[in-house]
């Protein structure tokens, strides 16, 4: 294999990943957050109780894989799975980028 082809080959399969992810919109994300502030609170960082965690500051590839995974079914809550059913995976890539972007009480770094 000559160089050309192998440095198209290295560089199609490091645009592949960028490609395939789509990244949210943090404005989209919190304009559709509304439903989620009834129990995680407005910014994501002040639950109502302690059966709801703190999302606020999450990874964003967290935040989209655990509302992808009730959605399914793979992640059990009723609750969770109800409002993920009618989530787009663009809703969910929105959500995930505004929620990751939010101040939270866990960090320290910040």
């Amino acid at each position: 294999m000559n160089r050309v082809a192998i440095t198209f080959a290295v560089a199609c399969a490091l645009a592949l990943p960028w490609s395939v992810h789509a990244r949210g919109n943090v404005d989209n994300g919190k304009s559709k957050s509304q439903a989620c502030a009834a129990c995680h609170g407005p910014e994501g960082n002040k639950p109502v109780g302690p059966d709801f965690p703190i999302i606020a500051g999450q990874h964003a590839d967290y935040l989209s894989k655990a509302l992808r995974d009730y959605k399914s079914g793979a992640r059990a809550n009723p609750i969770m799975k109800g409002f993920a059913a009618s989530l787009s995976k663009q809703d969910i890539e929105d959500l995930a980028a505004y929620f990751a972007g939010q101040a939270s009480p866990l960090q320290t770094h910040r």
